[in-house]
């Protein structure tokens, strides 16, 4: 399914595990990158081209919205799931019951990481997490870079959850793919806050309606307005003119205004 030209896979969560297990049978291999594509990030990859490209270069382009999942379900695939990094991240540590896979849990706050990994052993006492980082509130120099990812290569995670902010930890995966060896690197944005505590959840009637946006817009307003608010309009306007067929956001950055080309084509 292309949205604003970011191609994402409609599957399920039992296909997508399938594909991990794949994927995790080599483990001396590069990492694999998720992307978990929603609202913001089709509208941040129109104000950079950049990042469209690099949403469209990850290993696995996921829903993460609502309103594209009900779009999937209708038109491509009916047991699409939405890959919303809590969701996701409560989902593998279900099936650490009968798969053992392992934890590495990278942002957040100080501290915030080990409150994610009680919360989740709690949750499922089967979880191993093998590893946490709180990263400093600041880039990391090379030499503080090199000495993380050979912690985390030592401790040979399956999943690396990386919760540094979008699009920060969406750059940050893409740089490291070659430096941590055989781990899926999933950006987990708003999971470290929610799950340490920080940050109240959504209920998951209002999730599974599609107004979580909302909710946390009025629990936070100073810092989401301009997310949920212009994001929003401008996702609205350019998502109705691409389905009329004004114009075609293409994956490698393109910008086709298709009256205009169809007109110059019938001259």
């Amino acid at each position: 399914m292309r949205i604003l030209g970011i191609d994402m896979q409609c599957l399920s969560y039992d296909e997508a595990f399938c594909l991990f297990d794949r994927w995790l049978e080599h483990k001396r291999a590069r990492s694999r990158s998720l992307g978990l594509i929603n609202v913001h990030s089709c509208v941040s990859g129109l104000a950079e081209r950049s990042l469209r490209n690099q949403y469209n270069a990850v290993d696995l382009a996921c829903i993460d919205s609502m309103p594209f999942l009900f779009l999937a379900r209708l038109f491509y695939q009916r047991r699409s799931d939405r890959f919303y990094a809590p969701d996701l991240l409560l989902e593998a540590s279900r099936r650490t019951s009968s798969r053992p896979y392992t934890f590495f849990l990278f942002g957040g706050f100080p501290g915030a990481p080990e409150k994610i990994a009680d919360f989740l052993r709690r949750q499922h006492p089967s979880v191993r997490i093998v590893g946490t980082y709180a990263p400093p509130f600041r880039e990391m120099t090379a030499e503080e870079d090199e000495e993380f990812c050979r912690l985390v290569n030592e401790a040979a995670p399956d999943f690396v959850w990386v919760g540094l902010g979008s699009p920060k930890q969406d750059w940050w995966i893409a740089n490291h793919l070659d430096e941590i060896h055989g781990a899926i690197l999933v950006p987990s944005g708003a999971t470290f806050d929610f799950f340490s505590g920080r940050i109240r959840q959504a209920p998951a009637w209002i999730r599974n309606i599609g107004f979580e946006w909302l909710f946390r817009l009025t629990r936070d307003f100073r810092r989401l307005w301009k997310r949920y608010t212009v994001y929003n309009v401008v996702f609205l306007v350019m998502f109705f003119l691409e389905r009329i067929h004004i114009v075609s956001f293409e994956p490698d950055g393109d910008l086709l205004f298709l009256g205009r080309r169809t007109a110059v084509g019938n001259r």
